[in-house]
């Protein structure tokens, strides 16, 4: 049977990145976070989610910054989850932490709880792109973080580093990943920088106080980490992820395999594992209204196409999809279906066919939203 993940969303940051458009507020004071924490709970204990009857086997706190939480602010949320749902000893449990917002002491408190896998955004090791990019942490933070979290034996760490930067380049990018290979994580998170409409970054690139990314550059900067972090030991397995064996993400590895996950705070999203998704209201304080008056926060359900996201998000993964999966699920033949555009993108070399199993090429993983437009 299949197992369900869970995630949790801790919305408060202490200051807003440039580029950030998720859902997050600037860390006010702790009454709010207080207020925050007891309307979570409260969500996880009154929830009728469609994944009450499965096991689970990932938790996810993700943000924000939830390392801004105490332990016992922590303790509380996982003992809520822990009576609704049937957790399995030995699942991964993340927590997203930024560099600078944890000591030692924290750290082994999160450990002893039962947090067994950190996850935590360096971005660059260029103090001044970081700077640029509003962030309030130094590249020093994030080796003193890795010391941090080794010293409190977390054997399971992850961090993200940015690509395609304004004004970065490809020496500036091969320094960072030098960097971030000399600190051994188990697991690397490799994006190429994203703008989106409403984030003080897209502001500054229409204003041209930042320059637009240069998208050749990009590409450039994602096949030089493909070959880099090979070199270290580290297997591509999805679009932007990296790990040494055995460190995959078990929770992010449920959303490109269409696996149910229940979501809870503010603009958490949830899905069934089947058609039905649901998300919650996006302001912080409208969300804790809404569950302290006994209100539900669902503000959006939908019904999804599982045929098309089995196979755009399966395409996010190294090994692709598997031919027979899709007919024994779905009973149509995904080749008969989509011939004349698969015929045109095997052509592309963007994807390719072999052992019954449909996957993008390497240079499908640089146009991949060419392909992924074909199932949408």
């Amino acid at each position: 049977m299949t197992a369900a993940g869970i995630y949790i969303h801790i919305p408060f940051c202490r200051s807003r990145c440039s580029y950030c458009d998720f859902a997050t507020d600037v860390f006010k004071n702790n009454e709010t976070v207080e207020r925050y924490v007891s309307a979570l709970c409260f969500e996880i204990q009154n929830s009728k989610s469609k994944i009450q009857n499965l096991k689970v086997d990932t938790i996810y706190f993700g943000g924000g910054t939830p390392s801004l939480l105490t332990a016992k602010q922590l303790e509380k949320i996982l003992n809520a989850v822990y009576k609704k749902f049937s957790v399995l000893k030995n699942a991964e449990i993340t927590m997203e932490m930024n560099p600078a917002t944890v000591s030692l002491e924290t750290l082994r408190d999160y450990k002893n709880l039962g947090i067994n896998r950190a996850s935590f955004g360096a971005q660059t090791f260029d103090d001044s792109e970081l700077k640029r990019l509003g962030r309030k942490h130094t590249a020093a933070d994030v080796r003193e973080t890795i010391e941090l979290l080794r010293a409190a034996d977390f054997a399971n760490v992850s961090f993200d580093l940015i690509a395609g930067l304004p004004r970065q380049t490809l020496k500036d990018w091969k320094r960072n990943l030098d960097e971030a290979l000399k600190l051994k994580p188990e697991h690397l998170s490799l994006y190429l920088l994203e703008i989106h409409e409403g984030t003080p970054l897209a502001e500054q690139v229409r204003s041209r106080r930042q320059p637009l990314p240069d998208e050749d550059l990009a590409g450039e900067m994602y096949e030089l980490l493909i070959e880099t972090v090979a070199e270290k030991g580290y297997a591509q397995y999805e679009i932007s992820n990296f790990s040494l064996s055995g460190y995959e993400s078990k929770h992010n590895s449920k959303y490109w395999t269409c696996e149910p996950v229940s979501a809870f705070g503010v603009s958490a999203h949830s899905f069934d594992g089947k058609r039905n998704r649901w998300a919650n209201e996006r302001d912080t304080l409208k969300y804790v209204r809404l569950v302290e008056n006994d209100e539900s926060p669902i503000v959006e359900k939908s019904e999804v196409n599982l045929r098309s996201e089995f196979v755009f998000l399966g395409l996010r993964l190294t090994k692709g999809i598997d031919l027979r999966e899709y007919k024994k699920r779905f009973g149509t033949d995904l080749i008969e279906e989509y011939e004349k555009d698969l015929r045109r993108l095997v052509e592309a070399e963007l994807i390719e066919l072999a052992e019954n199993r449909l996957k993008l090429t390497r240079k499908g993983f640089l146009f991949s939203n060419e392909v992924f437009a074909v199932f949408v």
